[in-house]
């Protein structure tokens, strides 16, 4: 079943959240199993803890290289690399297992590698962060690999250098536990049968999904259903309180919060809404986002359409300003440059051909093209978005002034 078949119950209380299990498969990938509905949560947003402080040391990389060009730079203040990130490949580098996000890094020192002249050692300090499994959780490294090193956000770009090894890439730390408590829970019999079991089989995924006023869901969080208590609720009547002593790390942050609650009584019907917050809450902002009517055949259009450009600062905003220009508020067309080119070829409400005038675009080029100096880049993430629009059939009109 999926969840909109989950929504009704007989209370008087609003249905916000659902425990559902993932049963998807290629025949119904929507498919899930319902565990429980529940009124509230408390302790899924939490603050974002900064990753740790480690030493790190790039050992062998080559002399050549832009990475090691932009380490070994003689001003104090060339020392600050800004955010990259070293994806691990394996052997074969068909796959990349891990992407190691280093944040804010500093040289601390470089020298040549003993033995090689050819290569030298980077030792930076950075806030160490595995991306892929949240900001504090950084899996075992694997036994055969390779190292490539490209700045945060950029996949696309050819990386800034290589190394044979590194040290403190991989710090053994103890998961943050954080509990979730799901107050007023509707459990189902398959979570009930669970709660008798003194040893449970485990459930592969699980989501927890945030429901709006009209029962669409906003987002879903995955958790471990680890559950720690099990009480009467608050709430009275049958329902029941459960803790749930997930470990997760990638929760969202308290600044959210205010964002979903002002989701919660539908999709934002002015732009603009979200351009007072911080990167972290505009990435939260467009998670929410939908792409609209999307499938086979759908949109065409020859229009020309006007894109604000005061706000696209960053990554999240750059995105929420395309969207918003081109299909509304709380659209996105594509919430980073992959799924800009997917959804520009074809599916989306709407698809090229048509010109997007972008007004206020140097501000986008400049906050993007001092960033791309910063981190060594060949180009900006500002011409990124302007390759793809231009790959795609869409004509851009730059405008340095403000929308009328």
């Amino acid at each position: 079943m999926r969840v909109t078949e989950f929504l009704g119950w007989k209370r008087d209380l609003p249905l916000r959240y659902l425990l559902v299990a993932d049963e998807s498969s290629l025949e119904d990938p929507e498919r899930v199993a319902l565990l429980a509905r529940c009124l509230d949560v408390e302790g899924l947003y939490v603050a974002p803890v900064p990753p740790h402080r480690e030493v790190v040391t790039l050992r062998g990389c080559p002399r050549e290289s832009r990475l090691v060009a932009l380490a070994t730079r003689p001003a104090a203040r060339d020392r600050l690399l800004g955010d990259l990130v070293v994806d691990v490949l394996d052997a074969d580098d068909m796959t990349s297992p891990t992407e190691v996000e280093l944040v804010d890094v500093s040289v601390i020192t470089h020298r040549p590698t003993p033995g090689d002249p050819e290569r030298i050692d980077l030792v930076l300090g950075a806030g160490v962060a595995n991306t892929m499994y949240g900001a504090l959780a950084v899996p075992a490294p694997p036994t055969s690999y390779r190292f490539e090193i490209r700045p945060a956000h950029r996949w696309g770009d050819e990386p800034l250098g290589t190394c044979l090894e590194t040290r403190g890439l991989y710090p053994q730390r103890p998961p943050r536990p954080e509990p979730i408590h799901l107050i007023g829970c509707e459990p189902t019999d398959a979570l009930l049968e669970r709660l008798k079991d003194p040893y449970p089989r485990p459930w592969e995924c699980v989501w927890l999904a945030a429901l709006d006023r009209n029962g669409r869901v906003m987002y879903r969080h995955g958790v471990d259903v680890d559950i720690a208590d099990v009480r009467p609720s608050v709430l009275g009547g049958s329902l029941l309180d459960l803790t749930l002593a997930d470990r997760g790390d990638a929760r969202p942050p308290l600044e959210a919060r205010a964002i979903h609650e002002a989701w919660y009584d539908g999709e934002p019907s002015r732009p603009n809404l979200w351009a007072p917050l911080t990167t972290r809450g505009r990435y939260a902002w467009l998670r929410l986002t939908t792409s609209g009517p999307y499938g086979p055949g759908i949109g065409r259009s020859g229009r020309e359409y006007h894109l604000d450009g005061r706000f696209a600062t960053d990554v999240p905003g750059l995105h929420l300003a395309i969207g918003e220009a081109v299909l509304g508020p709380g659209r996105e067309l594509g919430t980073g440059l992959f799924w800009l080119q997917d959804r520009l070829g074809g599916g989306s409400a709407v698809v090229p051909p048509f010109t997007l005038v972008w007004h206020d675009s140097d501000i986008a080029r400049r906050a993007f093209g001092d960033r791309a100096v910063e981190c060594g880049a060949s180009s900006s993430y500002f011409d990124d978005v302007l390759e793809i629009f231009d790959e795609r059939g869409v004509t851009v009109v730059l405008d340095d002034e403000p929308m009328h």
